[in-house]
């Protein structure tokens, strides 16, 4: 009895011996809908942060539950051993953010095979073990997102910009940067002078930057859609000593960003909010287990409005969070 009360409380026992032994079902309330929600791993102050946005959702909609679970590490192996104790408990859906989109597909189409909804949030189960996939975010978001922060930071709107990437091969940033591209149209005032990549290390990062300060004296916003090159750019226009006179912005954590946005090197950047993230998986999990269809299909999300999937199953939860002193503070706390 005891270990099934740890279990309900979301306390995590070390060992997938004791992960998958002695996991009952839990008891239920008439007409309560349990949704199992997986973190890649647990202490993860994002996935915390997730949490809380599904129990406002739970709270909201009532007569939800949601079992907030996880393992220790992320590892695949980790995740089946807790989809494997959902399916025990018999709930009615489980929502994960996949540490391998293909070793947890058997695991998956073994709950929905028993009647349970299986979706994906964050980051992605391949199609054959999964309903939809909720993504934080979409390319057409983010590539315009960014676009509208160069803008909001330049002068006017005016001025030269130059994008600072991970890699030349990385998939999603060359999405997002080739979104920008293409509406930079959109903000006339605005001149892309360059595109360099830090391969998403710190170092190299800071000197791509400090290269373009000195190529480009005339510059007046950096784009860096990588947490670890915004960071890295806005040390160097620190000390640089271009702080008031070139503009950090892009895509990074609250946490790791705070501390620049009070220096002045960035004034605003964007990150998805893992709240709403939450708060919309539980949304469309219920929305499941209620009947609705999956791919295809639009449906309501609460406060967040209403999202759509495609063919694929995929649907795009909304554009990016903007973040500046206004709340960065109260999110570096979270992540």
């Amino acid at each position: 009895m005891q270990r099934r009360q740890l279990i309900r409380s979301g306390a995590l026992f070390a060992g997938a011996a004791t992960l998958t032994a002695g996991l009952g079902r839990s008891a239920r309330a008439a007409g309560e809908i349990r949704v199992g929600l997986v973190a890649k791993s647990l202490g993860n102050g994002f996935f915390v942060a997730v949490d809380k946005g599904a129990q406002q959702a739970a709270a909201q909609l009532g007569d939800v539950k949601v079992i907030f679970t996880g393992p220790t590490t992320t590892s695949a192996a980790g995740q089946i051993n807790v989809i494997q104790s959902l399916i025990d408990q018999h709930v009615d859906a489980i929502a994960i953010s996949a540490n391998d989109p293909d070793a947890l597909v058997p695991i998956c189409k073994r709950a929905m095979q028993r009647g349970i909804k299986v979706i994906s949030y964050d980051s992605g189960i391949d199609q054959a073990g999964r309903i939809v996939h909720v993504a934080p975010s979409s390319n057409a978001l983010i590539g315009a997102a960014l676009d509208k922060l160069a803008a909001q930071n330049a002068p006017d709107g005016k001025g030269q910009i130059a994008i600072l990437s991970a890699t030349p091969t990385a998939t999603n940033q060359n999405a997002w940067i080739d979104v920008m591209k293409a509406q930079l149209g959109n903000y006339p005032g605005l001149q892309l002078v360059a595109t360099v990549y830090g391969n998403d290390l710190a170092d190299d990062s800071y000197r791509q930057t400090t290269a373009l300060l000195q190529k480009y004296p005339q510059l007046k916003v950096i784009v860096a859609p990588t947490s670890v090159g915004i960071v890295a750019a806005a040390k160097a226009v620190e000390d640089a000593g271009k702080v008031g006179k070139v503009y950090v912005t892009g895509l990074g954590l609250p946490s790791e960003c705070a501390g620049h946005v009070q220096a002045g090197s960035i004034r605003d950047f964007a990150i998805w909010n893992p709240i709403d993230l939450g708060y919309t998986t539980i949304y469309v999990a219920v929305d499941l287990v209620k009947g609705a269809r999956g791919p295809g299909a639009t449906l309501p999300i609460g406060r967040m409005g209403s999202i759509s999937f495609g063919a694929d199953g995929v649907g795009a939860m909304a554009a990016p969070f903007t973040y500046d002193k206004s709340n960065v503070e109260a999110f570096a706390k979270i992540f």
